[in-house]
Parts: C-alpha cells; structure tokens; sequence
C-alpha cells in the first residue's frame, strides 16, 4: 500500500521501519487517517536508499527486523548524523533494551500491542520535537551568519559586552579611546540585529550552542 504520493507534499514525515508489512502498512494507514504524512520501509537498507534524511518528521522503528537489529540501526543513524527523533518500538522488549534505545537518544520506547492514542500522541510529540530543533537551528544559523559579518576587532568587543564589561573597562583592556569603544559597540549591535545588551547575550548563548 505504499505509494510516493505524500513524497511531493510539505510537512513532517513519519517513517515506519518494520519488516512485518501487516504492522507496517496499519501503521502507515492509521497515521495517513490522522492526516500525518507517513510512509513504510521494510528494512534498513530500504530506508538508506529510499528515505530523504533531511525531511522533517520522525523515525518508528521496530528492534525486530528480520536479519537486523533495530538497535543497532538506531545507532548507525545516530553516528550518521541522524537528527530525525527515534520512537523504538517492539514486540517483545525487556530493560535493558529500553536502556540501550534511550541511551542513543530515542524519544520513546513503545511495547506492541500499544493503544492508537499512546502511538499517535508518541508520534505528535516526536514531530514536535523536531519541529523545534529545526527552529532552533536556524536561530543559530542566523545568528553565526550574522557572527561572521564581525571584523575581529568587534568580535572581541562584544565578547567584552556580554562578559559584562562596561565601556570604560573595555577601553582598558584593548588600550583603545571609549570613544573607539562606543563606536565598536554600535556597530556590533547594528550587525548583530539587537537593541539592548540583554537580546546581544541571547545572540551570543545561540553562537555558543552551535559551536
């Protein structure tokens, strides 16, 4: 039942790795009845081949999958660069599978048979999670973009700013005028796209998260 269809379309994708087409193919039609985009994919290769990693959304993934360890795919993708959520699921899962699954950053980890409301709400919170991190990547994007528009001179300035330096000790510490300081400051608020100190040190914690 699984068709491209949804491949053209905007929004998340939900991506459901099981190699048992009967669970694989509810999933999918249950999601699509949920107006979620979603699609289904035997086995890891397929996803490897088939899946476009860069589409926001979230991954299901089966442990069980034939010749395949489920887990140990969670943490190829995860040495991959894989930034999609991970929802683990199993038919027959134990603790220390459970561990293993979130320790390689699975947001959840649910046991077959689960309820169609646990599922969907696991799905909602996955695909708002990701949702999130896509925005706060490019708030830092933005921000290093903006960063690099600094001369070097004025990188140093306002690391001086947001360790609370004020313009009279800033003068000081480069040896320059604080007419040369004042001068530095505008323009670093100018580039860096802030009125106040207090939005300059928000943009400085996003320069720090991205490094």
């Amino acid at each position: 039942m699984q068709d491209s269809k949804q491949d053209k379309l905007g929004g998340p994708l939900v991506r459901i790795v099981d190699d048992d087409m009967q669970v694989r193919d509810a999933l999918v039609d249950f999601l699509r009845s949920e107006d979620i985009q979603a699609i289904g994919y035997a086995s890891p290769d397929e996803f490897i081949a088939k899946d476009t990693a860069a589409r926001p959304g979230c991954i299901v993934l089966d442990i069980h999958l034939g010749n395949a360890n489920g887990l140990d795919f969670q943490e190829t993708l995860v040495s991959r660069g894989n930034l999609r959520p991970i929802i683990v699921i199993t038919g027959a899962g134990d603790i220390p599978m459970t561990v293993r699954a979130m320790k390689a950053g699975a947001v959840d980890f649910l046991t077959k048979p689960f309820r169609d409301q646990e599922f969907l709400d696991t799905v909602h919170a996955a695909i708002f999670r990701d949702g999130a991190a896509l925005e706060e990547h490019g708030r830092v994007e933005a921000a290093e973009a903006l960063f690099n528009g600094l001369t070097k001179r004025e990188r140093s300035v306002m690391e001086a700013i947001v360790s609370g330096l004020m313009n009279k000790q800033i003068a000081a510490k480069f040896e320059i005028s604080e007419a040369t300081v004042k001068l530095h400051r505008r323009n670093v608020m100018q580039k860096m796209e802030v009125r106040t100190v207090a939005d300059l040190v928000k943009k400085a914690e996003l320069l720090t998260r991205g490094r």
